[in-house]
């Protein structure tokens, strides 16, 4: 077993741990498009079909820089081959179980009943490729009464249980800058599709991997429902904090920021007391517990951001360190991009974009030691990668324009 400090093997595959993996995916907009996203990040040779008319929508959303580039797509897209065929057509249909059938996962996230109509539900596609593994992401999965309905992230946010419990108790449950729901399926259908090419080794047969936004986000909700179920407790909206978890917190600074402190445990309580000059709360029986600090929740915090208020944001960040207290500024991208562990650990990769030039974003995560993924490169042209991926299905570059006449790709 290797250590942190042993020599790093020198034989590191190109193409990261999921190289010779295909996929086809498709999905539109989040997220079915985050999991092939994530399987080609780690080295999964991911076709994406789009619709010729207009592509993914994705490709319209988040900020646009000129010539309609839309910086999110350049993540979301990346790594993809973007295929374009009309899915709609008998024709666009047979193109796309051709591609399905010489591949490893298929990746869609339409609302359940769709490929079906299209002929291409899962039962008609095993008998093209046995080992075909068909990943679903949908709002509420592929059975039960609302299966049928439709389902964005936000909707599984609220009721998967997300949506009550985040905000300010003062308003109305709020949601997270960010569209938390959608990749939390996408994870998981991730995690669903590498366990069935796992078992797929075993039994050699293919599966369908159902994910469901509400159930996603229902997953990492913690010990919300046993907590009511079996004590009768409804976590509510708490603002900054979580009850009786002592002091965790955003404190004030004396430059005007704000500085997240997280000392609720006793040991480390002690050492943030010894930072702050007064050690003997640290021993003082209305703090020195977990369970006494969760009660003065509010005293407590008001006499950390008594201290932290009077101190920078850097010389109270060293103080801590140095006493080895859990500490962190808050980040936007603009201290993202200048901070040195970032820097020294390539969390933000720079990557070239025919038309943008220089574009950074996230890098690949979670960091594998000999097979870690890659960005290799940024989101495609709508239908970039058409005339290559047809080709390898026999289809010539002049059937190809035919087609293209057509409408079909």
């Amino acid at each position: 077993m290797t250590t942190p400090s042993d020599p790093q093997p020198t034989d590191q595959p190109d193409g990261g741990p999921l190289r010779g993996l295909r996929v086809v995916e498709v999905g539109q907009l989040l997220a079915g498009p985050f999991c092939g996203q994530l399987l080609g990040d780690l080295g999964a040779d991911v076709i994406k079909i789009e619709d010729p008319s207009r592509g993914d929508p994705l490709r319209q959303w988040g900020r646009q820089r000129p010539q309609d580039q839309s910086l999110w797509w350049s993540i979301v897209g990346r790594n993809k081959k973007s295929v374009t065929v009309n899915l709609r057509e008998p024709q666009g249909q047979d193109i796309a179980r051709q591609l399905i059938a010489g591949a490893d996962i298929l990746v869609e996230n339409f609302r359940p009943g769709t490929l079906e109509r299209w002929g291409m539900g899962y039962d008609s596609l095993r008998e093209l490729n046995p080992g075909l593994i068909m990943v679903r992401v949908s709002g509420f999965g592929q059975d039960g009464p609302y299966a049928s309905r439709p389902g964005y992230g936000a909707i599984g946010e609220a009721m998967g249980g997300l949506r009550y419990v985040v905000g300010d108790p003062s308003t109305p449950p709020s949601r997270m800058g960010i569209s938390i729901g959608d990749t939390l399926a996408a994870m998981f259908a991730t995690i669903g599709a590498l366990a069935a090419v796992r078992e797929r080794e075993i039994s050699g047969r293919g599966q369908v991997v159902d994910s469901a936004i509400y159930e996603a986000v229902l997953g990492v909700m913690e010990s919300l429902v046993p907590e009511w179920q079996l004590t009768g407790y409804q976590r509510e909206r708490t603002g900054a904090v979580l009850p009786n978890i002592a002091p965790s917190n955003v404190y004030p600074t004396k430059d005007g920021t704000w500085i997240l402190i997280a000392a609720n445990q006793d040991t480390v309580f002690a050492r943030l007391a010894a930072a702050m000059g007064r050690p003997e709360l640290a021993t003082d029986e209305r703090y020195a517990t977990h369970v006494a600090r969760g009660e003065r929740q509010v005293e407590l915090d008001a006499m950390v951001a008594e201290f932290t208020a009077t101190l920078g944001a850097d010389e109270l960040e060293a103080l801590l360190i140095e006493h080895s207290v859990p500490v962190g500024k808050i980040f936007r991208p603009v201290e993202m991009l200048a901070d040195p562990h970032f820097a020294a650990r390539e969390s933000i990769t720079q990557v070239d974009h025919p038309v943008l030039g220089e574009v950074q974003m996230q890098n690949v995560f979670p960091r594998l030691s000999r097979t870690s993924g890659s960005v290799r490169w940024p989101g495609p042209e709508l239908g970039a990668h058409t005339q290559e991926v047809l080709a390898d299905l026999g289809i010539s570059a002049e059937q190809v324009d035919g087609l293209r006449e057509q409408g079909l790709v």
